[in-house]
């Protein structure tokens, strides 16, 4: 694994990171109809995960990769699963809302964590936590209302699942800490293609969209592994706190680029999304500040 020998690098690194994750909604919102081809594009894009993942594995570790999917173990099926789930909601939920709402119900993940920690490894949460926990699912619950009023409930839904599905992955790797985390994310695309290509075998339909949709499918895999890699050369050196922080990058980017007119989309949030999002966001960063003691890392190896 390449290593950071500046500190001070390791911020823009992550930055960046986010930065190119921010992308993926913008590359779905370019899918000609989506919500038709979601299953194609789950099955490219895990297929995409996975290749290019192994590949990394190779250069890192040479031949000898494999035998990290032997170290996988119970926590890694979970977590690969929780994460494969994960991806297919996410599909579903930003092609039945907006972007913003999805994104913003992913950003609530780091308190379905904490309540999914607090729940299975028996780790505490501090009052502090509780009451950005608190702020959060009212911000939710605000957004929630807006969705239903626009008979968008289920996009809503689907992303609060999704959020969960990330958060499983998370806590499985609290759970047994040497699970190896590249190896888990790949198992999750491999996972995400064979649902997908069940799903697309059993109702007879077309593995292949059109030569642009499957370069769209393809490219936000690439997105999803450049920032999982650079990440992980970044996220060592960042405790989590500060981690917390800068994942806002993926979700305040992936918002203003699927409105910014000159990119063709224009998708404003709605009112309650907009006030909804601001209580999650600051939630977020209270969180971030109460936790800035722990020097806890979470980086991905």
């Amino acid at each position: 694994m390449i290593k950071l020998r500046n500190e001070n690098i390791a911020v823009p690194v992550v930055l960046f990171a986010g930065i190119l994750w921010s992308f993926g909604p913008l590359v779905v919102r370019y899918i000609d109809q989506a919500d038709l081809f979601a299953w194609q594009y789950l099955f490219t894009r895990g297929i995409t995960i996975f290749i290019l993942l192994n590949i990394f594995l190779f250069f890192e570790e040479g031949i000898s990769f494999y035998k990290n999917y032997l170290k996988i173990g119970i926590s890694g099926v979970i977590g690969g699963s929780g994460l494969g789930f994960a991806m297919i909601l996410f599909i579903w939920s930003i092609t039945n809302t907006t972007a913003a709402v999805t994104l913003l119900c992913l950003a609530s993940m780091p308190f379905i964590t904490a309540l999914l920690g607090f729940l299975f490894l028996k780790e505490k949460i501090t009052t502090n936590v509780w009451l950005a926990i608190i702020v959060a699912t009212i911000g939710i619950f605000i957004m929630s209302i807006g969705d239903f009023e626009k008979g968008s409930l289920l996009g809503f839904l689907l992303g609060i699942l999704s959020a969960a599905g990330f958060s499983v992955f998370s806590v499985s790797l609290r759970w047994r800490k040497e699970t190896p985390k590249f190896t888990t994310v790949a198992f999750a695309g491999i996972f995400c293609a064979i649902i997908s290509g069940i799903i697309l075998l059993s109702n007879d339909l077309n593995f292949l969209s059109t030569s642009k949709n499957q370069s769209l499918f393809a490219t936000h895999g690439v997105l999803v592994c450049l920032g999982l890699i650079l990440y992980s050369i970044g996220s060592k050196n960042i405790p989590a706190a500060e981690l917390t922080l800068l994942s806002l990058t993926e979700i305040v980017g992936g918002i203003f680029w699927v409105w910014l007119p000159i990119l063709g989309i224009n998708e404003v949030p709605s009112n309650t999304t907009v006030i909804g999002g601001f209580l999650i966001f600051l939630s977020l960063v209270y969180y971030s500040l109460m936790i800035k003691q722990n020097r806890r890392f979470i980086a991905l190896n």
